[in-house]
């Protein structure tokens, strides 16, 4: 009886340290189940910005490629609503502004965009001088800035011969003047396209002098003309000014003006009336003078 006694503690001291060791492995399993899912909970979330990255990444170009488009249109309205200003020449190469007439900054109407090349017919006839003198003569080439973009050929021109080529190829030619008049013509070449030509004549100084002599003073004729034509249209102004201010008087004057006409006129009318009555009474007295010369005869 006391050895069963004695064994029973035993046996209850056991089984009470086996459910403590069975707690503490259940909790170490929970424990580990729940880290596990919170991993893959946080892999699942990593997974998911990744993805999410992605979109936006891959959504970024596709908002992109519609501004773009948009853009391009919109460029492509603003070319249709461009006009072209006149070109600064009537010959040869000059320049002109492209002005856009809508989607100006700021709200205007019209805006200047750029300006660029424009040409004209190449032959530009006969030209003038830059500057001259009586002993030389300074001559252009039609050309636009920068200079050195063209090329240009001088050629002296003599009649019933081929021309020649001068060796200077600038744009300013500088002539002395001789003893017969001699013309030069200036090619621009751009690419080895002619774009614009023009020929001068250089005159000789007896030739010049006497241009100068025969040449009306035009200037001061015009000077001249323009000031007696400002001269009149002010007074016309004051005068009509004059008649505005004092137009009471100015109508009291014109009424007493016709009515002194009028009166005139019936003074020149009575005038005429007596005139025909004088004029008729000889024409009685022949008959006065038959009746008393019948009379007498009697």
């Amino acid at each position: 009886m006391r050895a069963r006694g004695a064994g029973c503690p035993a046996k209850l001291l056991a089984m009470g340290w086996l459910l403590l060791v069975g707690l503490q492995a259940s909790q170490a399993a929970n424990v580990t189940a729940i880290q596990e899912p919170g991993g893959v909970a946080r892999e699942g979330e990593g997974e998911s910005d990744t993805d999410e990255e992605a979109e936006n990444d891959t959504d970024v170009p596709e908002n992109e490629a519609p501004a773009e488009a948009e853009e391009e249109v919109q460029n492509r309205t603003v070319v249709k609503e461009v006009e072209f200003g006149m070109c600064t020449v009537t010959c040869g190469v000059g320049i002109r502004e492209v002005i856009l007439t809508n989607g100006c900054p700021g709200g205007e109407s019209k805006c200047i965009v750029r300006v660029e090349e424009c040409r004209g017919p190449v032959d530009c006839g006969w030209g003038k001088p830059i500057s001259e003198n009586l002993e030389n003569v300074r001559l252009s080439c039609v050309h636009i800035s920068p200079v050195n973009r063209f090329k240009y050929m001088w050629k002296l021109l003599k009649s019933d011969q081929q021309p020649v080529i001068l060796a200077n190829d600038s744009a300013v030619l500088e002539v002395q003047r001789e003893l017969h008049p001699m013309a030069f013509e200036c090619d621009t070449l751009d690419n080895n396209e002619i774009v614009a030509s023009i020929r001068f004549t250089v005159y000789t100084t007896t030739e010049l002098q006497m241009r100068r002599i025969s040449r009306p003073d035009t200037d001061a004729v015009l000077v001249f003309v323009l000031t007696i034509g400002v001269i009149i249209c002010i007074f016309v102004i004051f005068v009509l000014i004059f008649i505005i201010i004092n137009w009471a008087a100015v109508k009291s004057f014109w009424g007493a003006k016709a009515s002194t006409t009028e009166m005139h006129s019936e003074l020149s009318s009575m005038r005429y009336k007596d005139s025909t009555s004088l004029e008729q009474s000889p024409a009685d007295i022949p008959v006065h003078e038959d009746d008393a010369l019948s009379e007498w005869n009697e």
